[in-house]
């Protein structure tokens, strides 16, 4: 091993988190080295999460969009059918051009990327062992005035249901089957269920989503829950709550589960089952034990300050490895505020006005407060929804499911949350983020002229019904 390379940023992970920072980093004149384990850059959200998910979502809906919804707009295709593999294939183009646009970000601002397996071996120094990391196949030590820590997650396993890769996977291997299952079972009702039972529902397979709580999506608005439980149910999607899974057989071509139900107990047999019940974040063999940096036993998040260092104060860390949603556009504001915290700029993130996204059609997006929350808090609140069969855009596309709901405090008009569930909710809630952001009043949405026709619209009226003053709700 030579002698160490010297940094002023180490970035273990070049993720959402991780390459965002190091590139924030730079911009403030950091000498900045990024390490990732994998060849391709980006991290899980590039490469088997968010963008891959999507992509499939978006062929997904263009299948079913083609063969279910033409007709009503008077257009009648006929012997419409897909190519699994030319799906796979697009889905793998996106990915390998987002991902080498991170690359070409990294090294237009001069950070310095290694592959291969970092450890901690000291306060400020981080050894790798390389992949493929060029030149030679010897360890490499890097020294740092900090490190952030930005490795992300993986998925988690209960007991019973080990993956195999085969007939019990994780999303990456249900991102990437190469033919559509007959029966998929998914065990667990989130968000990445939700998504992936959408997915491969259009596609033809009847999907079984096992769900141990009594909801789906049980960080939802409770009113957007159940109608999207009615709306993937009218879909085809079929939802087992309050059951879990207490017994797993795997043959060569399927897998039986035995599932309990309250009181009842019985069998379902599916060909493939996706486990989708959560994350824990990615700790291992990452040297934090000879540091001690303190490790939650409970969680297994790295517990940070409110500038996002660790117990060693040379050592950050970032995203899915600290409390919080576990999120790409959370991990990349996280980076960017301790990298400015690190600059000793004033470095933040308001955890408030965090949003978040279901991919599902329709989609269900949320910021700021359920109403279950703000009521358990026993705030005085004020309730505004509106419906987008009201909505002139939402008729003309022939979308009309789902309805924009905001909390307001009553005393105060100030917005708490807001939720939509329906067409464009992830490009909408954007707005009500930014009113979050500015603590914005109902009276502000309400008096913002929004053009028409438009989907958020339906975000106005909704504030106006929660001043008592919309013009379209009945």
């Amino acid at each position: 091993m030579d002698q160490p390379r010297n940094y002023d940023l180490i970035v273990i992970g070049a993720g959402p988190g991780g390459y965002v920072a190091s590139v924030r980093a730079a911009q403030l004149g950091m000498k900045v080295a990024c390490i990732d384990k994998e060849p391709r850059l980006g991290g899980v959200c590039l490469n088997v999460g968010c963008i891959p998910s999507k992509a499939l979502l978006d062929s997904s809906e263009y299948y079913q969009l083609a063969t279910r919804h033409l007709p009503e707009h008077g257009i009648h295709p006929q012997s419409v059918t897909f190519d699994l593999a030319a799906l796979m294939a697009r889905k793998q183009r996106v990915v390998e051009e987002l991902t080498g646009n991170v690359r070409r970000l990294l090294e237009s601002n001069q950070v310095e990327i290694f592959h291969g397996t970092a450890r901690l071996v000291g306060p400020e120094q981080v050894r790798i062992t390389p992949g493929s990391t060029p030149p030679g196949d010897t360890d490499i030590l890097l020294q740092g005035k900090a490190i952030l820590l930005a490795t992300g997650s993986e998925p988690v396993a209960p007991r019973g249901l080990a993956f195999d890769g085969d007939r019990v996977v994780s999303s990456t291997e249900a991102l990437a089957f190469t033919a559509v299952p007959e029966h998929l079972g998914i065990v667990g009702g989130g968000y990445i269920g939700l998504e992936l039972g959408s997915i491969w529902r259009r596609l033809g397979a009847k999907v079984t989503i096992i769900e141990m709580l009594p909801r789906l999506a049980g960080t939802l608005d409770g009113q957007v829950a159940r109608t999207l439980e009615r709306i993937l149910t009218k879909q085809g999607l079929d939802f087992r709550f309050q059951t879990r899974v207490t017994r797993t057989q795997v043959t060569i071509d399927s897998v039986e589960l035995t599932l309990e139900t309250r009181d009842r107990t019985d069998t379902l047999r599916c060909d493939r089952v996706l486990v989708a019940v959560g994350r824990r974040p990615l700790t291992h063999d990452l040297g934090l034990e000879e540091l001690n940096i303190f490790v939650d036993p409970q969680t297994g998040q790295i517990g940070v300050d409110d500038q996002y260092r660790t117990n060693v104060p040379t050592v950050y860390a970032i995203g899915d490895l600290i409390a919080g949603p576990m999120l790409a556009h959370k991990a990349s504001a996280e980076g960017i505020a301790a990298v400015e915290c690190m600059a000793k700029l004033p470095g933040e993130v308001n955890y408030d006005a965090i949003p978040a996204v279901v991919y599902t059609s329709p989609e269900a997006a949320a910021v700021g407060l359920t109403e279950e929350e703000a009521r358990h808090r026993n705030l005085d609140i004020a309730v505004g929804t509106y419906p987008f069969t009201g909505s002139g855009r939402a008729r003309c596309m022939g979308q009309t499911d789902g309805f924009v709901k905001v909390i307001v405090h009553r005393p105060s008009d100030r917005l708490l949350g807001a939720h939509i569930l329906g067409p464009r909710a992830a490009d909408m809630i954007g707005e009500c983020t930014l009113a979050l952001e500015f603590g914005a009043s109902a009276e502000d949405l309400a008096r913002t002229v929004h053009g028409h026709p438009t989907f958020a619209e339906a975000l106005q009226e909704a504030a106006m019904a929660a001043r008592r003053c919309s013009i379209h709700a009945c």
